[in-house]
């Protein structure tokens, strides 16, 4: 098994460092010069426990002060889902304060109708009561923890429903609201239980459309036989559920037919396929399990584990399901969901704002790129991104029109150290390729990959195919993350040939991230472009 950007025969031992990078995995240097260096490799001696925490890691105010769901890695998905259903709820409320303006002129004498006349305030007030009543109770139901089960979650959304309103109910009569009024609240929890069961008859074509670009966990199933089979069909049949599964290793059963590897293999196959999962289905070799779930944790995966529970359901109600399969979670890595939230609503917001402000530019440049050389005006260009994924760059055309033809001939004048190619004094750039790079104006159209999704401001810069090609194994963390207009190295070592040094620089931007530290890459990255040091 390989990846499809590496060349064959350039498999390393597996002692070499191919762990998952996690953004802002590793704390920064607050003072001095910050050494570039590589994640510690796990120790070689043997344990007889299996650690569960990675390392202390000190935790922001921020980290401290929220929910736990919102440090999962179930984050995205959990903070939506009670987003979704807390609007469903105050929406129906206000549907409902909307009917009752002229039912009241309709019907004067009606007493059910006289609730908050003249008083909006304390309509949105129960809305807000009464959503959360709602949410609080689907969550502890395990409402939003993903099953795709419809009849369990109409089932939950029933309870749910019923007891909030009765606490709302019991509460207002306490204060000697009419009975008339509860009726009112039993009609909007009706109203409430078909709204929210109908989003969640239509949520897989919903999720499906919806799905966070590059969201989808890539798994790896330890395990061929009946569970791991029956797992597998359901990731299969299920891509909503936001996982991919990658494929299956055994030690007993022959290759192919989803088997890719044994388990010695799981540290190269995890590298090269951006596994974010490893599922252990019903394991029966102690030796085995311990040795992949250590293996795992070096590696900063997640590990979980389906139990062959002889037909017998589990008790505890804190176990995820992967279809009927209960799942138990061994170890899981923290991501920091809502920052990347964070990041994404920065990203789209201020990459939108730019390209409407400089439009003017954009629109200068366009034709006087048409007016020094033949050829478009945008240069479109296959590159490699978060976890490979192939998408177009968009750059102004700052070469001939034949550029890439060729490059091939111009390779032996490559002054960069490993797969990435630059020259001095290009042959092949325009008169005005050389001004719009010097001050990296043939950047600018990539703001629009940012809007797209497939970029970011800030990050690893996206490399050429056939670069990536060129990668050792170990290089491919660096496609860890999302890539960016700028990044560490462009702000550091711009000219530095060597090509390690970039990866290094990559690889420590990723274990150090934060948002502070794009703000400060950022402001960095202007002052650069001012002064006209681009090439």
């Amino acid at each position: 098994m390989s990846s499809p950007f590496l060349q064959p025969g350039q498999q390393k031992p597996q002692g070499v460092d191919w762990a998952r990078l996690i953004p802002g995995g590793t704390p920064a240097f607050r003072s001095g010069k910050k050494p570039v260096r590589s994640v510690r490799p796990c120790p070689s001696e043997k344990v007889s426990l299996i650690t569960t925490e990675t390392a202390v890691r000190t935790e922001s105010a921020l980290t401290l002060l929220l929910p736990a769901p919102l440090q999962s890695r179930m984050a995205i998905h959990w903070f939506l889902s009670i987003a979704a259903d807390f609007a469903l709820v105050a929406l129906n409320w206000l549907l409902i304060g909307a009917l009752l303006v002229p039912l009241r002129v309709l019907f004067p004498h009606v007493q059910l109708f006289e609730y908050a006349a003249g008083a909006p305030f304390s309509l949105l007030g129960i809305a807000f009561l009464h959503a959360s009543l709602i949410t609080l109770m689907g969550y502890t139901e395990g409402l939003h923890a993903g099953s795709g089960d419809l009849r369990r979650q109409a089932g939950t959304i029933g309870k749910s429903v019923l007891w909030a309103t009765t606490v709302l109910c019991f509460a207002y009569g306490l204060q000697g609201v009419p009975w008339a009024t509860c009726g009112l609240f039993c009609g909007a929890g009706f109203l409430h239980f078909s709204a929210l069961s109908i989003w969640r008859w239509q949520g897989t074509r919903l999720n499906r459309f919806m799905q966070w670009r590059g969201s989808v966990r890539n798994v790896l199933i330890v395990g061929a036989g009946g569970v791991g089979r029956r797992v597998a069909s359901y990731l299969v049949g299920h891509p909503e559920a936001g996982r991919n599964l990658y494929g299956l290793l055994d030690n007993d059963r022959p290759l192919g037919n989803g088997v890719i590897g044994r388990v010695s293999d799981l540290a190269r196959i995890a590298r090269t396929g951006f596994v974010d999962e490893v599922i252990l289905a019903a394991p029966q070799d102690r030796t085995m399990t311990v040795q992949v779930v250590r293996e795992a944790q070096r590696l900063r995966l997640d590990v979980e584990i389906v139990p062959d529970l002889f037909g017998c359901r589990p008790a505890g109600a804190e176990i995820e399901q992967v279809g009927e399969l209960p799942v138990i979670t061994l170890h899981a890595e923290r991501l920091p969901a809502l920052s990347l939230v964070l990041k994404r609503v920065v990203d789209l917001m201020a990459a939108g704002l730019v390209l409407i402000a400089l439009s003017p530019l954009l629109a200068a440049i366009a034709a006087l790129i048409k007016l020094d050389s033949r050829g478009s005006v945008l240069y479109c260009a296959q590159r490699a991104g978060r976890k490979g994924r192939r998408f177009r760059c968009y750059k102004f055309r700052t070469m001939v029109r034949d550029a890439d033809a060729l490059k091939d001939s111009l390779r032996q004048n490559n002054e960069r150290a490993g797969p990435f190619f630059k020259i001095t004094d290009d042959p092949r750039i325009t008169r005005l390729g050389r001004i719009l790079r010097r001050y990296s104006l043939d950047e600018l159209p990539q703001l629009w990959n940012v809007v797209k999704g497939d970029m970011s401001l800030v990050g690893p810069r996206p490399h050429p195919l056939d670069d990536v090609a060129g990668y050792e194994i170990e290089h491919l963390a660096r496609l860890d993350v999302t890539p960016g207009i700028t990044g560490l190295w462009q702000v550091t070592a711009r000219r530095d040939p060597s090509f390690q040094r970039g990866m290094e620089l990559d690889r420590e931007y990723i274990r150090t991230w934060s948002l502070r530290s794009d703000l400060r890459i950022l402001l960095r990255t202007l002052r650069v472009v001012v002064q006209g040091s681009g090439d």
